[in-house]
């Protein structure tokens, strides 16, 4: 028995342990997970509906609630403004997130009804009305979360360079990329803007000033739409080559030229009289890689003035000429994409279905070869020239050329072209086409510029056939009338018509060529009883065969014999010509590229064996691939479409970094 004393007191302590054990018991620990914490410290408003965990302890200082602060940002940043402890990057950066928020929930609000036909004007225009003070709701709110992303970035006590490491920094320049191609984006809309970029941006007091000092090319364009391409994916891209950096990535879309594309066949492409003067198919780019940058225009502003009244300059970026940018007096590197103006070129030209089309002479798009490049001319670039190989089109280059844009190296150092050609055409009648286009595109540019000279030309299958004879020198006339009678020979002879195709000229800008799974000495596949099927299938183009017809009777050059000799194999579609029994292969599998040129040969191999006499890549055997005198032969376990395996493109890249070095252009761990 306890005394009574003792009774007392462990009474009184059993009464007060609720109120001990509640108090000690506020704070407790566990375990969370790794992705939960990361979660915590990185998300924000553009990664989940909610903002970031930095934005609401700043919040929290108030008492204020965060959905009353993102309904109406401008009361809630006047209260912050009241509390002497809120520090200044605190400060701007929930600011910041904060009109960038509201911003965003605007998108669901901002939308402009279908109208029947039983709405009245009136109700028509009241919904117009409020649809544009929605958007300019919209794009105040962008503004300000632009001048307040900007402050934080450059204008408090700690400058970039000390915030490296944060967190924060990063998703205040994530606040900022993205204010500003929402903000341009919503102006086009608002404003109606497409067709032409405004000189300015006007919306309230403020003015944005459009400053092409970074891409002077684009200051006179005739651009059809800016497209933001923060988040644009395509799926058949495996990787979207981006450099980071301060900056908003766009694509700038140009409107189709005036010049139509030429769709009649040319018989003499280097002599044909082209309006303005210029073969309309070769092709600039029309989508183009473009960063932005917003700043204050003068450095002489207060904080207080960038914050709501000062101009701001909009600053436009070629990103392949310019790496790194000045803001607030020191260098920063610029944000780019490289991968999405291209991404958006093939998703919507649909090259491979051109392709398949034009080699059952359906697609009259593709009647004659065309030329892209894919990027603005770089005089002081080396080119390359990309030739795919049959049923294909650029698409086929997928891989390296996403490559190449990723590689630094490449990227500083090449620009590419890709030629498009329908592959039914006699190979004979593409290589001189391909000839003509490329020596035309050659012909525009300064003969003294870096650009000139020293070009690599590379082709896959057919097209490292093509590639070949592009950079060969041998006269095949002699050898080809073998076939006719004397008479005939001797007409032929004459023509020419004749001469030109058969007459083997290198193109002297190329120095250096690659061939990949090219059947030089043909290849018996052509031969199976299905592909003998398909060429039965595929005809020669009827374009082609009737402008012939019709430019040698318009000469009064009677050579229509040659036309229909398609029975004794000179002419005959691209699939047949492949044959290791065609005349074509016989003509011309001993030309050797012309003497001093530096060419690599790169082949698959499905088979486990080493024997020549038996390595194939299922349709190309290796001893009709490999050709004596190459620089480098690269055998790679794999099939014929080896262009777009890893170790391919890895090779080509070797090979693409050691023509810069031989050129003395790049050094390599330089």
């Amino acid at each position: 028995m306890l005394p009574t004393h003792s009774k007392k007191a462990w009474l009184l302590v059993l009464a007060l342990s609720p109120i001990f054990i509640t108090g000690c018991q506020v704070v407790s620990v566990k375990n969370q997970a790794l992705n939960v914490t990361i979660a915590n410290e990185r998300d924000n408003i553009l990664t989940r509906s909610k903002l970031s965990e930095a934005t609401l302890n700043v919040l929290s200082m108030t008492g204020s609630e965060a959905k009353h602060c993102e309904i109406d940002p401008e009361q809630c940043i006047t209260g912050l403004l009241k509390i002497p402890q809120i520090q200044d990057e605190q400060l701007y950066s929930a600011a910041s997130e904060l009109y960038l928020s509201r911003a965003l929930a605007l998108d669901s609000e901002c939308k402009l009804s279908r109208f029947s036909q039983r709405h009245k004007e009136e109700k028509q225009q009241q919904e117009i009305e409020s649809y544009h003070k929605c958007l300019d709701q919209q794009i105040y709110m962008y503004d300000k979360s632009i001048r307040y992303s900007y402050v934080y970035l450059f204008k408090t006590r700690r400058g970039p360079q000390d915030r490296i490491f944060d967190n924060r920094q990063v998703q205040i320049r994530d606040f900022y990329n993205q204010a500003l191609a929402k903000m341009i984006t919503t102006y086009s809309v608002r404003h109606k803007t497409e067709g032409v970029i405004d000189k300015e941006l006007k919306f309230g007091n403020n003015t944005f000033h459009i400053n092409f000092t970074g891409y002077p090319q684009l200051a006179n364009e005739s651009v059809e739409s800016l497209l933001s391409s923060y988040n644009l994916n395509f799926s058949g891209l495996r990787s979207i080559n981006r450099r980071d950096g301060f900056g908003s990535e766009f694509i700038a879309i140009l409107n189709k030229p005036d010049a139509p594309e030429m769709n009649d066949y040319i018989i003499d492409p280097l002599h044909h009289k082209y309006k303005n003067g210029m073969n309309p198919n070769i092709h600039q780019p029309r989508y183009l890689s473009v960063s932005i940058v917003a700043e204050p225009r003068s450095d002489q502003y207060s904080i207080e003035q960038i914050l709501n009244n000062a101009d701001f300059d909009i600053k436009v970026f070629d990103p392949y000429s310019v790496d790194n940018l000045k803001v607030a007096g020191r260098e920063y590197p610029l944000a780019a994409n490289f991968s999405a103006p291209y991404g958006l070129w093939l998703a919507e030209n649909k090259l491979g279905i051109s392709a398949y089309l034009s080699l059952i002479d359906r697609d009259q798009n593709l009647t004659m070869p065309h030329l892209y490049m894919l990027e603005p001319y770089n005089p002081n670039k080396k080119v390359i020239v990309l030739v795919h190989g049959l049923a294909s089109s650029p698409e086929a280059w997928i891989r390296l050329t996403n490559d190449i844009m990723g590689d630094p190296v490449l990227r500083d150092h090449y620009q590419v072209w890709q030629v498009f050609y329908s592959t039914n055409m006699p190979i004979f009648e593409s290589r001189y086409q391909i000839n003509a286009i490329i020596n035309q595109t050659f012909s525009t540019l300064d003969p003294q510029a870096s650009a000139a000279k020293d070009a690599v030309l590379i082709g896959h299958s057919m097209g490292g056939i093509i590639a070949r004879l592009l950079v060969s020198d041998h006269n095949l006339v002699n050898s080809a009338t073998t076939v006719f009678s004397p008479r005939e020979a001797n007409r032929l002879k004459q023509n020419p018509i004749f001469q030109e195709r058969l007459t083997i000229k290198p193109i002297e800008n190329f120095d250096r060529a690659i061939f990949l799974a090219a059947p030089h000495r043909g290849t018996a596949f052509a031969d199976r009883w299905f592909t003998r099927l398909a060429r039965r299938i595929i005809k020669l183009p009827g374009a082609f065969v009737g402008a012939m017809v019709n430019t040698i009777e318009d000469k009064d050059i009677h050579v229509k014999d040659f036309v229909n000799e398609i029975g004794k194999g000179i002419i005959q579609n691209g699939p047949s010509d492949l044959s290791h029994n065609s005349k074509f292969t016989l003509l011309t599998e001993d030309i050797q590229p012309r003497k001093g040129m530096i060419f690599h040969s790169i082949m698959g191999n499905v088979t486990d064996s080493n024997d020549p006499d038996v390595m194939t890549d299922g349709i190309v055997p290796y001893k009709s691939a490999h050709l004596g005198g190459a620089k480098s032969e690269k055998i790679i376990k794999g099939g014929h479409s080896i262009q777009e395996t890893p170790e391919a493109v890895l090779e080509l890249r070797r090979i693409l970094r050691e023509h810069l070095t031989q050129l003395n252009i790049y050094k390599p761990n330089s």
